[in-house]
C-alpha cells in the first residue's frame, strides 16, 4: 500500500469550478495505479480553491512519471442554475508522499466534458532527455491530439495560413477569451455603437459639413494623446514626428540618394534648408530621410456608399537639421511616376494644397499600417507562431512553457477579426478606401518582400539606417525591450540547450521552425526565415523575435490607433476624390469633400477604439501568473527579466516627464504579453 497526499488548485476565473467528479491514477516506472476518486463531503473544485485529498494506492508503481486525471459528470443531478458544469480550469496538482517531498504537475488548462488528461511533472524536458518509453509515448500522443484539434487552412491565397475555425464559438476553451473578457468586449462594442447612433452619425452617408462638425466626433472618448493630435495635426513638425513615434513608425529610412522618380530640386527645398547648403550636401551629411508608400501603387480600391474611392502612393522627403531641431517635411509627391500631372508639393505652397498633400500621406499611412504593419505583421504572423507552438511543442517542452503566455488569446482575436473586421460586409469592406480586395493585394505584395531581418528589431533599425535620428522613442524603447527579452531568452536557452548539438537534435523544435516557415512564410526561401536552427545563438535570436513580435511590436503599432484616428483628418481611412494633379485647386470645401463620409468615419473609429483599448483580463509583458516552469533556474531568470522591465519603465517615465507628447506605447506595464485584442 502506498499513500499520497494530492493537492489540487482550481483557477479563480469566472466559471472555473466544476460539479464534475475527478479521479486520478499515477503512472510510474512499474505500471499505472487504478483510478482513485478525489472526494470530500460536500462540493469540491470551487473557483480559487486549493484542496487536499488522501490517496492510497493498492500497489507501488515505482518512480512517478505522470499523473492521469479523469473527469466525469456526477451521478446525482446538478443544482439548478449551475454554470458550465462540464468545464473545469485546473491550475495544478501536487503529489506529496513525505513531508517536504513533493512533485508539482502544472496544468493551467480547461477540461471540458468527460475525459482524461495526462500531466507531466513540472521540470521542462526536451525530447531527447525523455528516456522512458512511456514519456516518449505521452509526448507523441499529446501532439497527435493537438494536431487534430488545431489545424491549418488557407484564408486567402498568398496570405500566411491560419487556424481552421470559422467562428469563436467553435474554439476550444483553452484558446478562447475568458467569459469576463468576452462580455466586456461586446459591451464596449455595443456602447460605442449606441453612442454614435444617438449622435446621428452611424447612418449618415454624406459628407461632413465642416471641420467644426467633426469635433463632435472628437468628443468620443478623448485621450490626452488624441487632444494633442487635434491641437497640432496641421503642423509640419507634428506631421513628421508621426513617422517616428506614431502608429506606423516602421517606414522611415535615411536617404543617401534621391530616387530617380522623385525629382526634387534645390530650388524647391531652399526655403526649408536655408542658405549655404544643398540637397547633395544634406544627402552626404545624412540629414535627409524618406518615407515611400510605393507598395500602394496601382492597388485595388473600394466602393463606399456606392461611390468609388481613391488611393495614392506618395513619397515624402524629410529633413533633420543638425543639432536639436525637429524633423520636417521637405517635399511630397503623391504618385510614383513623375510628370506634369504629378506635382511635388512643398511647405511653401498654398496652405490648403500643402495640407491636402499631407492628408493624402496620412491616408497612405492608414492603408499600409492597417493592412501590413498591424494585420499582417502584428496579427497574422503571431497567429502562425501560436498555432505552430500548439501543434509542435508538448506542454513539457521548455519552449512551450516559455511561449504559452505570449500566444494567449491570439487565436481568439484573429478568428473574431476574420468574422467581424475583414469579412465581406464588415468594417474593412464597408468603410476603408482599399476594402478587402486592396488589403489582400497589399498583403500578397508584402509577403513577397517580407524578410526575417525586418522582424528582428535591431536589424531593421540598422537596415533603415535610423540609429541616430533624435527623438525616435519607438527605436529607443524598442531596443531596450528587445535587449531585455533577448537576455531572458538567452538564459532560458542556456538552461535547456547546453550546446549547438542539443539545438540540432531537438526534433520538436525543428518541426516547430519548419512549420512556421512552411505555413507562415509559404516555404519562400527568399524570406530569409530559417527552416531549421542549428546553434544556440540562432535559437535565441529566433525566440526573441517571436516574443517581441507577439508583445512589444503589437502593442507599439496597435495601442495608438484610436489616439491617431479619432480626429479623423489626421488619419483618414479613405479618400473620396482623386489625388490632385495640379496646385492651386485646393479649398476648404474640396478638402472636406475628399475626406471620408460620416458613416465610414464612425465605423472605423469604433473599430479602432476596440482594437486600441484592451477590454480587461490582460497580462503585461513579463507577468507570468501561470507557473509552467517549476525549477529554480528559469524562475530566477523570470524574476531578473521582471526587474529589468521595471528599470526600463522608470527610465521611460523620467524621459516622458520632459515631453509635450509622452511616448507610452512601449512602456513595459502597458505592453500586453500577447496579441489579445
Amino acid at each position: 500500500m502506498t499513500k499520497f497526499r494530492v493537492r489540487v488548485s482550481t483557477g479563480e476565473a469566472f466559471g472555473a469550478g466544476t460539479w464534475d467528479k475527478v479521479s486520478v491514477s499515477i503512472v510510474g516506472t512499474q505500471g499505472e495505479s487504478p483510478l482513485v476518486p478525489l472526494d470530500h463531503l460536500g462540493k469540491e473544485f470551487t473557483a480559487g480553491a486549493e484542496e487536499d485529498f488522501e490517496v492510497t494506492l493498492p500497489q507501488d508503481v515505482g518512480a512517478v512519471l505522470m499523473l492521469r486525471v479523469h473527469k466525469a459528470p456526477p451521478k446525482l443531478p446538478l443544482p439548478l442554475g449551475s454554470l458550465r458544469p462540464d468545464a473545469w480550469f485546473c491550475r495544478w496538482f501536487q503529489l506529496e508522499w513525505l513531508p517536504g517531498a513533493a512533485l508539482r504537475f502544472p496544468c493551467y488548462q480547461w477540461l471540458e466534458g468527460e475525459g482524461d488528461l495526462v500531466l507531466r511533472e513540472g521540470a521542462a524536458k526536451v525530447s531527447q532527455e525523455d528516456h522512458h518509453p512511456a514519456l516518449q509515448h505521452q509526448r507523441q500522443e499529446e501532439l497527435k491530439a493537438r494536431k487534430e484539434m488545431y489545424s491549418w487552412k488557407t484564408y486567402a491565397e498568398g496570405w500566411p495560413r491560419c487556424l481552421d475555425h470559422a467562428t469563436v464559438k467553435d474554439l476550444d476553451l483553452n484558446i478562447k477569451y475568458s467569459a469576463v473578457k468576452s462580455a466586456r468586449f461586446y459591451f464596449k462594442v455595443h456602447s460605442a455603437f449606441t453612442e454614435m447612433k444617438i449622435k446621428g452619425f452611424v447612418d449618415r452617408t454624406g459628407l461632413w459639413r465642416s471641420l467644426r462638425e467633426m469635433r463632435r466626433m472628437f468628443n468620443f472618448h478623448k485621450t490626452p494623446a488624441a487632444e494633442y493630435v487635434f491641437a497640432h495635426w496641421q503642423e509640419d513638425a507634428f506631421f513628421a514626428s508621426q513617422f517616428l513615434n506614431g502608429l506606423n513608425p516602421v517606414l522611415i529610412r535615411r536617404c543617401h540618394s534621391l530616387p530617380k522618380n522623385f525629382p526634387v530640386t534645390d530650388e524647391m527645398v531652399a526655403p526649408v534648408l536655408g542658405p549655404g547648403t544643398s540637397l547633395q550636401a544634406e544627402l552626404e551629411k545624412g540629414s535627409l530621410f524618406l518615407v515611400d508608400h510605393g507598395i500602394l501603387s496601382g492597388v485595388q480600391t473600394n466602393v463606399v456608399n456606392g461611390k468609388p474611392q481613391f488611393s495614392a502612393a506618395p513619397m515624402t522627403l524629410l529633413y533633420q537639421r543638425s543639432g536639436s531641431g525637429p524633423l520636417l517635411p521637405l517635399a511630397i509627391q503623391l504618385k510614383q511616376t513623375p510628370g506634369p500631372d504629378n506635382p511635388i508639393f512643398l511647405p511653401s505652397d498654398d496652405k490648403w494644397d500643402w495640407l491636402l498633400a499631407k492628408t493624402w500621406v496620412r491616408n497612405a499611412e492608414f492603408s499600409v499600417h492597417e493592412a501590413l504593419t498591424h494585420l499582417l505583421h502584428a496579427h497574422l504572423l503571431p497567429e502562425v507562431f501560436a498555432l505552430a507552438t500548439l501543434r509542435q511543442l508538448p506542454h513539457c517542452h521548455p519552449l512551450f512553457k516559455l511561449l504559452i503566455p505570449h500566444i494567449r488569446y491570439t487565436l481568439h482575436i484573429n478568428t473574431l477579426a476574420r468574422k467581424l473586421l475583414i469579412a465581406p460586409g464588415q468594417v474593412v469592406d464597408r468603410s476603408t478606401g482599399l476594402g478587402i480586395g486592396g488589403f489582400s493585394e497589399l498583403i500578397k505584395r508584402n509577403m513577397e518582400q517580407l524578410n526575417y531581418s525586418v522582424l528582428c528589431f535591431p536589424e531593421d533599425i540598422r537596415a533603415r539606417d535610423v540609429e541616430d535620428i533624435p527623438g525616435y522613442y519607438y527605436r529607443d524603447d524598442g531596443m531596450q525591450i528587445w535587449g531585455a527579452v533577448k537576455s531572458f531568452v538567452s538564459e532560458i536557452v542556456s538552461i535547456y540547450y547546453p550546446s549547438d548539438v542539443s539545438v540540432r537534435e531537438d526534433e520538436e523544435l525543428q518541426a516547430w521552425v519548419r512549420e512556421i516557415f512552411s505555413e507562415g512564410f509559404l516555404s519562400r526561401e527568399s524570406s530569409g526565415m530559417p527552416s531549421l536552427l542549428d546553434t544556440q545563438e540562432a535559437l535565441v535570436q529566433y525566440v526573441t523575435m517571436v516574443i517581441f513580435t507577439c508583445s512589444a511590436k503589437h502593442t507599439a503599432v496597435s495601442a495608438g490607433q484610436f489616439d491617431s484616428c479619432v480626429w479623423m483628418p489626421n488619419l483618414p481611412p479613405t479618400m473620396q476624390l482623386p489625388p490632385p494633379t495640379s496646385k492651386g485647386q485646393a479649398r476648404p470645401e474640396s478638402f472636406i469633400a475628399t475626406l471620408p463620409p460620416v458613416n465610414a468615419t464612425c465605423d472605423v473609429i469604433i473599430a479602432l477604439w476596440m482594437l486600441s483599448k484592451d477590454p480587461g483580463d490582460g497580462r503585461p509583458l513579463g507577468h507570468y501568473p501561470d507557473e509552467h516552469f517549476t525549477e529554480d533556474a528559469p524562475r530566477r531568470s523570470m524574476a531578473a527579466f521582471q526587474r529589468q522591465l521595471i528599470q526600463i519603465s522608470k527610465g521611460i517615465a523620467e524621459r516622458n516627464r520632459g515631453l509635450a507628447l509622452p511616448y507610452t506605447y512601449l512602456d513595459p506595464p502597458l505592453i500586453e504579453n500577447s496579441v489579445s485584442i
